[in-house]
């Protein structure tokens, strides 16, 4: 008799345990901060003689990458059929930068506004709660006499804490 008291004492403390665990991991859940990520990106021209095109891009419109996302296997290679025209944003902000070069070659003085401009929209960005957290920046120059073709992208990725 003994034995089963003890035994259903030890069952009912598993079933107790098991639910104080499981609304601990809801609780936690609940808890657990939600961010949201917004990237920015400079693009800033380095075709000669200031021809090329120059700006500062933040997207207003929201997409969900599954929608556009598949999954390649060995059993199913189907590829996703998205539009361009459901991925592409219309809804953004464009700032105009000024290009790296003018008909006199290198313009340090477009370096330094975009750096003001830029500075300027990252110091609002940080005002308004978001958190800069990482920035990757590429170029592609000119490759020789015949490419007067090039560009200088910096993204910069911001987080923000999400109520």
């Amino acid at each position: 008799m003994r034995k089963i008291k003890l035994t259903v004492i030890a069952i009912s403390a598993l079933f107790i345990a098991n639910a104080f665990a499981q609304e601990t991991l809801k609780l936690q859940d609940t808890l657990k901060p939600k961010f949201e990520v917004k990237v920015i990106t400079s693009v800033e021209s380095i075709i000669p003689d200031g021809l090329g095109r120059s700006r500062l891009i933040s997207a207003n419109d929201k997409r969900d990458y599954k929608k556009f996302t598949s999954t390649q296997t060995e059993d199913d290679n189907t590829r996703n059929k998205s539009k361009r025209k459901d991925i592409r944003v219309k809804d953004f902000e464009e700032t105009k930068l000024l290009n790296f070069y003018n008909v006199a070659g290198i313009r340090f003085q477009n370096i330094a506004a975009n750096d003001a401009v830029i500075s300027s929209k990252l110091t609002s960005m940080i005002a308004e709660g978001w958190d800069l957290i990482f920035v990757t920046s590429a170029v592609e120059s000119d490759s020789g006499e015949k490419d007067g073709n090039g560009i200088f992208i910096t993204r910069y990725i911001f987080k923000r804490k999400i109520d």
